[in-house]
């Protein structure tokens, strides 16, 4: 005898929620027209706005070469990485010029953002070249 009222009442119940979604059709949701916030922005310089030229100069006064080899260069430090071997991108010098890593001390404050795009592309061209 259950069993009469299960389906019947399983028939309504389905019917019930199809019409509901049925419902909803030609709704509307407001969707805003702008964003409020503001998107992270990168002060990192690109590759284009270092000069490898300038870098070159960067490299000898700020003392790379003595812990960095790049023949470029005419350096042999083995402190760092031989630089002419792990060829960094442009990006990974900046990082570590910037921000130093284990040994390597970081150079922020002791050189602008501009020379530190320049000793990057200057490491950049000579491993690549």
């Amino acid at each position: 005898m259950r069993w009469r009222w299960i389906l019947p009442l399983a028939a309504l119940a389905s019917a019930g929620l199809v019409a509901a979604g049925c419902g909803s059709q030609g709704t509307t949701r407001a969707v805003p027209e702008t964003v409020e916030g503001t998107l992270p922005t990168t002060t990192q310089p690109s590759p284009a706005s270092g000069d490898a030229k300038a870098g070159a100069k960067v490299f000898q006064s700020a003392g790379c070469g003595s812990c960095h080899t790049l023949a470029a260069a005419g350096s042999r430090g083995m402190v760092g990485p031989n630089l002419d071997q792990a060829k960094p991108s442009f990006d990974l010098v900046v990082d570590r010029v910037t921000n130093g890593k284990g040994v390597m001390p970081s150079f922020r404050g002791q050189l602008s953002e501009k020379q530190i795009a320049d000793v990057a592309a200057y490491v950049v061209q000579s491993t690549r070249g």
